[in-house]
């Protein structure tokens, strides 16, 4: 059992409002943060904006068809979920939880 506190931070009133267009990645900042959220088959996700890598920005990079977030520098893929690196390389990325609730999108930073 987690005994994680969130502060959670209102988003969006609805995913449509957060204008992916064609894009599964975008980038906005929240809660003075810098996140990147992601929109794979119809479930969004929260993640850190920079690759724990080499610094690159995410919302540059893609999803790749296991819905992993791969970074446009290395090419290093991360889970969604979890942030775990995938590609073997040992640098995990941070993921936020993402509560929708009727009165519209949050995301939870750690207190």
């Amino acid at each position: 059992m987690s005994n994680k506190i969130y502060n959670w931070h209102f988003v969006a009133s609805d995913i449509q409002s957060l204008g992916f267009g064609n894009f599964p990645i975008i980038e906005l900042a929240i809660a003075e943060k810098t996140i990147c959220l992601a929109l794979y088959k119809e479930t969004l996700f929260a993640f850190q904006a920079i690759c724990p890598h080499a610094g690159a920005k995410m919302v540059n990079g893609y999803l790749d068809a296991q819905g992993n977030a791969v970074c446009p520098l290395h090419k290093y893929k991360f889970t969604l979920k979890i942030g775990y690196n995938v590609t073997g390389e040992g640098y995990n990325m941070r993921t936020y939880p993402i509560e929708i609730r009727d009165d519209g999108i949050f995301v939870g930073f750690l207190s």
